[in-house]
């Protein structure tokens, strides 16, 4: 049975109901479910204002036109969507079934468009299939992969959060079509030759928004304008920020600030890392090693630098507030046995933040021990879980190897941190995050990639993680510089890659140093957070005086650019633009530019071409036609719409300025 009411279009059949609805300029949102009502949570999307849309409902089948979108729905349930500007087919159920005997496709394999498939637990597994109508189609976003394709039709992807792993179901496609997978559950998507297909492992509804666009940045502004976009970034996220795991003592980091300030370097950011409490869940500086806190924290301001901590939500059984905590049931607990969710410096169990109490009582706690000090910037770390899960509307949080996370929102803690920072009175808040997902953006999430490895074929990942991270609605992204495990500041080898991180890190969003380095350094007290063992030195002296001076050639290189980089988050602010983008982003109309996947534009000004492998000196580069391009490391300009060699000395990459 088709039916229009209150400008929705709805299908029934059976125990399924689907509706379909416009919600934004040139797109629908799409929702089926076999349960006796609709869910009603938004999750990733935002409510937008009144769109019209013209339905019509005829004998065979309804259309419904908003805009350059048409969805077409047939008397038996097929759904197509079209852009009802061109005619051009944008998306078509895979229906492998004898339902319509008129259409095409009909197949006795009675293979479902809409599989729900009941779980024991009452939700179902949910299965999407959609045809994949040109094995050439292109496709990009998604969140963030370890793996070094940027194009991403043919990939099998995890629906799931991990270290180092986003997953922010956004996709734009080289067809002209943006669809956003709104169902924050675990599950897959596969982007296949012969089929493209969603799952959801545990839900109760099918939820997708999707849009027509002839250019990719009409797509994106139109996933922004649901979704939202980032507030401003503040003054201090646009130059260098100087990290290491991890300063152990307050001299120890005032000696690095006072050194970046003697030898003249801009430094904006430094960070206190993990396990500078005296125990996990004690939200507070251990007053062995940080002895007075107001005084470092005034000292780095008077410098021009402000201050980031790192906030876990993990509470040891020795803490001070394990018992308050435990009898007010402000902790997770487990199905059985001994209470711990993981065992890393201490048995420890995370806070539970589905309990507005819990909530307010460790925001608390970092707004006595921190924010008092005029810390303005907090890093929040997930403390390593398999998954994770966030639920917006009742603020659930879930940890776990194997869980039915079915209305879950996987975004850490940014909306709980950044309602608290909102409410303390700071502006442009800044949540440095291990993950993110889908509408995470608005809340401030600035998402690094995780605890990667210290080798060129990592640096590799993490450009296409970065573009993609972009496309997916996360214009705001960041790398460890050099990357996270391992690495000897004093091995040659080492330091060509350090070098080569640099130079990139310095046209990524956030110019950020980070790494635990080796050897490790000796145990340097037996109490609090001293068991935890430091790395290496991590500043950019640590590595010889030539890497050195390329190194504070490349801050100085930023900070010229601050102005320029300013403009690029106001972009991001206002229309939810990427800052790294590709090249298609910034010239679609350029074939050539849609098959690069190792370079790109920081903003629509400069083209960065990355070094990604020892050794090379030289490397080629395709400059896109519609623009003439400075090379700024041999001063010569070149006509786009050609590939060129160009030299890349261990002091500098290829980067050209459009002019």
């Amino acid at each position: 049975m088709l039916r229009e009411d209150n400008n929705r279009l709805i299908y029934h059949y059976d125990a399924e109901e689907l509706w379909i609805e416009p919600w934004g300029d040139n797109a629908v949102r799409v929702r089926a479910t076999k349960c006796a009502e609709m869910p009603q949570n938004d999750w990733a999307l935002l409510r937008p204002s009144a769109t019209e849309a013209r339905i019509d409902i005829g004998e065979k089948e309804a259309v419904l036109v908003n805009g350059k979108l048409k969805a077409v729905l047939s008397h038996t349930g097929k759904l197509t969507l079209w852009n009802s500007e061109t005619g051009k087919l944008l998306m078509e159920e895979f229906w492998r079934n004898r339902r319509d005997v008129t259409d095409p496709k009909c197949s006795a394999t009675e293979i479902e468009a809409r599989e729900f498939k009941p779980n024991i637990a009452g939700d179902y597994h949910l299965t999407v299939r959609w045809e994949s109508l040109d094995p050439k189609e292109r496709i990009y976003g998604m969140g963030q992969y370890q793996q070094k394709y940027l194009n991403l039709k043919g990939m099998d992807l995890e629906l799931a959060h991990r270290n180092s792993q986003a997953s922010v179901p956004f996709a734009v496609s080289s067809r002209g079509y943006g669809v956003l997978w709104n169902n924050p559950g675990i599950g897959r998507a596969v982007f296949g030759k012969n089929v493209t297909s969603f799952e959801a492992y545990s839900t109760k509804c099918m939820d997708y928004w999707f849009t027509a666009g002839d250019m990719v940045t009409e797509i994106e502004r139109a996933y922004a304008a649901v979704t939202g976009t980032v507030p401003m970034m503040p003054e201090y996220g646009l130059g260098f920020w100087q990290c290491k795991l991890r300063y152990q003592t307050q001299d120890e980091l005032l000696t690095v600030a006072r050194e970046y300030k003697r030898r003249g370097i801009p430094l904006d950011v430094i960070v206190i890392d993990f396990f500078h409490w005296p125990r996990q869940g004690e939200w507070k500086f251990d007053p062995v090693y940080w002895p007075d806190p107001q005084a470092m924290v005034d000292e780095l301001k008077a410098m021009g630098v402000e201050l980031m901590v790192s906030i876990w939500p993990s509470v040891d059984r020795e803490s001070e507030n394990y018992e308050e905590m435990l009898e007010k049931g402000f902790l997770i607990r487990t199905e059985r046995g001994f209470r711990t969710g993981l065992n890393f410096e201490g048995a420890t169990i995370h806070f539970d933040a589905t309990n507005p109490g819990a909530r307010r009582y460790v925001w608390g706690k970092v707004k006595e021990n921190y924010y008092r000090y005029g810390i303005r910037l907090f890093w929040l770390d997930e403390a390593e879980p398999e998954y994770t899960a966030y639920d917006f509307d009742n603020y659930r949080y879930y940890i776990g190897t194997d869980l039915e996370i079915g209305n879950c929102y996987p975004v850490g803690y940014a909306k709980a941190f950044y309602d608290g920072m909102a409410e303390a009175g700071q502006e442009n808040i800044v949540n440095l995050l291990r993950c993110a997902w889908a509408g995470s953006q608005r809340y401030g999430a600035l998402v690094w990639s995780g605890d990667i490895a210290s080798s060129f074929d990592s640096m590799r990942n993490q450009l296409s993680a970065g573009l993609n991270m972009g496309l997916a609605g996360i214009p705001w992204w960041t790398t460890d510089i050099g990357g996270f495990h391992g690495g000897d500041p004093n091995d040659p080898a080492f330091r060509e890659l350090f070098t080569r991180w640099f130079e990139w890190g310095t046209y990524c969003p956030v110019m950020r140093l980070h790494g635990d380095r080796e050897p490790r350094q000796p145990q340097f007290g037996t109490t609090g957070g001293a068991t935890c063992r430091s790395g290496a030195p991590n500043e950019i002296w640590s590595y010889g005086e030539e890497v050195y001076e390329i190194c504070k050639k490349h801050i100085g290189i930023r900070e010229s650019m601050r102005e320029y980089i300013r403009g690029l988050m106001e972009e991001a602010h206002r229309f939810g633009d990427p800052i790294m983008r590709t090249l298609f982003y910034v010239f679609p109309e350029d074939e050539r530019a849609w098959q690069v996947e190792d370079e790109y534009m920081f903003g629509s000004d400069y083209l960065v071409a990355p070094v990604l492998a020892q050794g090379v000196r030289e490397r080629e580069v395709y400059l896109p036609a519609g623009a003439e391009w400075l090379c700024l490391t041999d001063e010569r300009n070149y006509a786009g719409g050609q590939s060129v060699k160009v030299p890349a000395p261990l002091e500098a990459i290829p980067v050209f300025k459009r002019v």
